[in-house]
């Protein structure tokens, strides 16, 4: 059990670097591996409180350039069609994963060949953008990827795009909490209880590495960094959707 607490902290650290420069991948990273040894509701339940403080350390360190319309228009749509898409999932989810992984790939090949392309600034999109994101987020069970695909499109600057995000998943995995813990009725074994003294501590440290390497990537290069991010899922999806 000790060994377990120690892999759950070292993979809590590099999820929440990789979830800072990128402002997406945590859960993507930790799902896989905590299914490896945990069952699958203390897996997603144990992975959502620790998302649930990665969202507050990037609220935290970059607390400056809060886009509240981005943040209103995106995280309402969002959490209503979490709901809708996660009513949809079926046996053959992966098959859906693949897609969506594949979609990601030709997206960051669009954004390549077209890097001046933007979606335009206004409500609509963000309501777009809000939804898209929640529906994939209840069917594919990933969120953060096609919200920052929709947000990388608003060329926010650095710091703004990382609290951005930060914000709009803190209110979606409020939600998601609180329906594990009082409709699913969810809970952890009392090591890994205990452990959350440990991981929560972890995933700022993460957060804080991350935040000291962001801040050595010029702007210029940022919407980049977080496209090839978006490359390397889209390619571990369509592969290994499972």
């Amino acid at each position: 059990m000790v060994l377990q607490i120690l892999y759950i902290t070292l993979l809590t650290i590099v999820a929440n670097f990789v979830g800072t420069l990128s402002g997406f991948g945590l859960g993507t990273i930790m799902t896989p591996v905590m299914l490896l040894f945990l069952p699958f509701g203390q897996a997603i339940f144990l992975i959502c409180i620790i998302h649930w403080f990665h969202n507050i350390w990037k609220i935290l360190l970059f607390k400056k350039g809060i886009n509240w319309g981005l943040f209103f228009y995106f995280g309402i749509p969002g959490i209503i069609f979490s709901y809708l898409g996660a009513s949809l999932v079926q046996e053959g989810s992966a098959i859906l994963r693949a897609m969506f992984g594949g979609f990601l790939i030709m997206y960051v090949l669009f954004l390549f060949i077209r890097p001046t392309f933007s979606i335009p600034s206004n409500w609509k999109s963000a309501l777009l953008g809000g939804a898209v994101s929640g529906f994939s987020a209840g069917i594919f069970g990933i969120r953060g990827a096609t919200k920052s695909a929709f947000l990388t499109a608003y060329n926010l600057p650095r710091a703004s795009y990382l609290v951005t995000v930060g914000a709009i998943s803190f209110l979606i995995d409020t939600t998601r909490l609180l329906t594990y813990y009082f409709s699913e009725g969810i809970r952890l074994e009392q090591t890994l209880t205990w452990g959350l003294l440990i991981f929560i501590p972890a995933s700022f440290l993460g957060a804080k590495i991350g935040q000291y390497f962001v801040n050595f990537i010029p702007q210029r290069y940022f919407r980049s960094l977080v496209a090839l991010f978006l490359l390397i899922l889209g390619v571990r999806l369509l592969l290994f959707p499972f």
